[in-house]
């Protein structure tokens, strides 16, 4: 009976070892399947598409940034082509145009001895003299015409007349009268004039005439009226005209200076170097122009935006 008994409690003993034996395998089973199901689960998250946020300062940086890549390399592998395929001295291979970039702003520009720097400062200065002096004249000129039907029926027909005509036009005359200094200034001036002065007067017409009667009613004078509600409210479309204008004042200034024969500027240095066939240089000059052309184009856009978003303009 004793030995019934103690084979029985070993019996029971040994089912008892398998069972937690068992026990232990499911729950060390069912710990590696939760292990592989986080483990992909993590992978799921890693691997999924972040999704882009346009209100994400650092997101649209990454795409701006991306995209002008992109369009920067596929520019560059349409110009190497293109080169190859017209096979002309006229147009060089991108890599001969960068040997020139380096050459030209470490020993400057071997013709006139100048630098390049010193070509850049003379088109900026003979830029902005002509773009200041546009402000100047056209902004309070398309107040006073949007807010006077009988001036700008006056002006206007004057203004027709000289709108037409390219401002590139007025380049000999200018430079003969006035100088090498002066001439292209006001060539400038009058590529900038015209854009700047059409969305001025426009601006005014869309101002709401409850605030000029409001202030009428409030004591303003009128040049309280013209300065504190006229020009912020129409500031948003002379903005978009310094915007396009500025486009076009570099096309003036460039222009201009190939008529100079002498006085320096990035117009100067493109047609001295290409009456002497120094192709490349010639390229890089082209360049400096659409990089200053462009970052002037993107402040004056950046400051239109702010204007227009804090104004509610759409």
């Amino acid at each position: 009976m004793r030995t019934k008994s103690n084979h029985s409690s070993e019996g029971n003993g040994f089912k008892r070892s398998i069972t937690t034996f068992n026990g232990g395998l499911k729950r060390v089973g069912n710990g590696f399947k939760r292990s592989i199901t986080t483990f992909n689960g993590g992978m799921n998250r890693v691997g999924k598409k972040i999704p882009y946020d346009k209100e994400n300062i650092f997101h649209r940086l990454i795409r701006t940034v991306l995209i002008i890549i992109a369009s920067l390399t596929i520019f560059v592998l349409i110009w190497w082509n293109v080169s190859y395929i017209v096979n002309s001295a006229a147009i060089p291979l991108p890599t001969q145009v960068w040997t020139a970039f380096v050459n030209l702003f470490s020993y400057g520009d071997p013709i006139s001895g100048m630098t390049m720097w010193a070509h850049i400062g003379i088109s900026l200065e003979r830029f902005l003299g002509g773009f200041v002096l546009a402000m100047l004249v056209a902004v309070p000129m398309g107040l006073l015409m949007g807010s006077s039907k009988t001036l700008s029926e006056f002006m206007n027909p004057m203004l027709e007349i000289l709108r037409p005509i390219a401002p590139i036009a007025w380049a000999p005359v200018l430079l003969f009268a006035t100088g090498y200094t002066w001439g292209p200034m006001l060539v400038v001036f009058i590529g900038i004039f015209f854009p700047l002065l059409s969305n001025t007067t426009f601006g005014v017409t869309k101002i709401d005439r409850n605030l000029i009667d409001a202030s009428k009613t409030l004591g303003a004078s009128k040049a309280q009226i013209f300065y504190k509600v006229m020009f912020p409210c129409a500031l948003p479309y002379i903005m978009y005209g310094v915007k396009i204008g500025s486009g076009i004042g570099w096309m003036c200034i460039v222009a201009s200076e190939l008529y100079a024969s002498y006085g320096g500027g990035i117009g100067y240095f493109v047609g001295i170097q290409a009456s002497i066939g120094f192709w490349p240089n010639v390229f890089v000059g082209i360049g400096i122009i659409a990089v200053l052309g462009i970052l002037t184009t993107g402040m004056f856009e950046y400051v239109h935006k702010v204007l227009t978003k804090r104004m509610g303009i759409e």
